[in-house]
C-alpha cells in the first residue's frame, strides 16, 4: 500500500469521523431538510388554530434552527422575542406572536404607581415598534401585590394602562396581561385568577387590551378550564399551554385533556394564537412540539 493512498485513506476515515460525531450531537434537536419535506407532507393543518410557541422552553437549540423546524411543523409564530431578534422571524416568514421588552418585570408591573411613568415610556415606544413590524401583541403584568390590596391594584392598573391604550388603539397594537398562577410558580402576583383580570378588562373597555389565558396557570390557580374560556372569551387574546402538574409535555401524564380544550377555544371563534409553553423533557423536544401540535390541531 503506497503512501499517497495511505493519506488518502487517513483523510476519509477522519472526514467520516468527524461526520458521525456531528450527527450525533444534532440527531436529538435537529431536522434536516428532508425529514422536515415528509413531516410536513405528512401532517396537514386543519387550519382552526393558529399555532405558535414559547422560544424558551426550547433554550438549547438556536433560535434561527428552531425557525426552520417549527416552520417544517406547520408553526407560525414565536412568543416571547423582542425587538433585536425579529429580523430572524422575519428571515422565515414567522409572527412574533406575542412581543415582549416594555415590561420592567414580572414582579414590578402595573398594580404598583411607581412603575407607571416609566411602564408608559417603555409601552409608548414598543407600542410603535410592534406596529412597524407588522405585529399585533405586546404582553404585560399586574406585578406583585407586596401588601398591595387587590382592589387598589385593580384601580391602579387600570389608571395606568389608560395612559397607553389610547394609542395602543391608534397602532392596532393589542396589549394582553398574563393570568399567572400565585400558588406554585409566581408567589404574591396580583393578576392569578380570572375574574381579577376580567374586572381589569371592564374597567379599561378597549378591545386593544385582552387577557393572555395560560391554561396551566389557571388551571392549577382556579380550574373549571373549559367553563371559563366559554363564558368569558371575549377578554381573552390569547392562549398558553403546558401539562399540569409539572409544566411539561401535554400528554397522558397530566390532568388536562387538551383536545377537548381547544375545540371549546375553536367554538367560542377565536382567531388568535395558541402557544405551547410546556418545557419538554424527553429526549428530542422537537418531537414533543410537534406531538403538542398534533394534539392541539383539532
Amino acid at each position: 500500500m503506497n503512501s499517497n493512498f495511505k493519506n488518502k485513506r487517513r483523510n476519509v476515515i477522519k472526514q467520516i469521523s468527524f461526520s458521525s460525531i456531528g450527527l450525533s450531537l444534532t440527531s436529538s434537536i435537529h431536522i434536516n431538510a428532508k425529514e422536515n419535506k415528509k413531516q410536513k407532507n405528512q401532517f396537514s393543518m386543519k387550519g382552526k388554530i393558529n399555532h405558535s410557541v414559547c422560544k424558551w422552553c426550547f433554550s438549547q437549540i438556536p433560535l434561527e434552527e428552531f425557525a426552520v423546524n417549527i416552520k417544517a411543523m406547520g408553526i407560525t409564530g414565536i412568543d416571547l422575542i423582542g425587538p433585536k431578534q425579529w429580523h430572524i422571524l422575519k428571515k422565515y416568514d414567522l409572527i412574533s406572536s406575542m412581543c415582549n421588552g416594555a415590561e420592567i418585570s414580572l414582579t414590578e408591573g402595573w398594580n404598583d404607581k411607581q412603575y407607571h411613568n416609566t411602564l408608559v415610556d417603555n409601552y409608548i415606544k414598543h407600542i410603535d415598534m410592534v406596529a412597524d413590524a407588522g405585529f399585533k401583541n405586546l404582553i404585560c403584568f399586574s406585578g406583585n401585590r407586596r401588601g398591595i390590596n387587590d382592589e387598589t391594584g385593580l384601580i391602579n392598573c387600570a389608571e395606568g394602562l389608560k395612559r397607553i391604550i389610547g394609542h395602543a388603539e391608534k397602532k392596532g397594537v393589542i396589549i394582553q396581561m398574563e393570568l399567572l398562577n400565585s400558588k406554585v410558580d409566581h408567589a404574591d402576583y396580583m393578576c392569578d385568577n380570572s375574574n381579577w383580570g376580567i374586572e381589569l378588562c371592564r374597567k379599561i373597555e378597549s378591545d386593544n387590551f385582552k387577557l393572555l389565558f395560560d391554561i396551566y396557570h389557571m388551571q392549577i390557580s382556579e380550574g373549571d378550564i373549559i367553563r371559563t374560556i366559554t363564558d368569558n372569551h371575549h377578554y381573552i387574546g390569547h392562549y398558553h399551554t403546558a401539562g399540569v402538574p409539572g409544566r411539561n409535555e401535554i400528554d397522558q401524564t397530566q390532568e388536562l385533556f387538551y383536545p377537548a380544550i381547544m375545540k371549546a377555544i375553536v367554538a367560542t371563534g377565536f382567531n388568535g394564537f395558541t402557544a405551547q409553553e410546556f418545557i419538554p423533557v424527553g429526549s428530542n423536544p422537537l418531537q414533543s412540539l410537534e406531538k403538542a401540535i398534533k394534539l392541539c390541531d383539532v
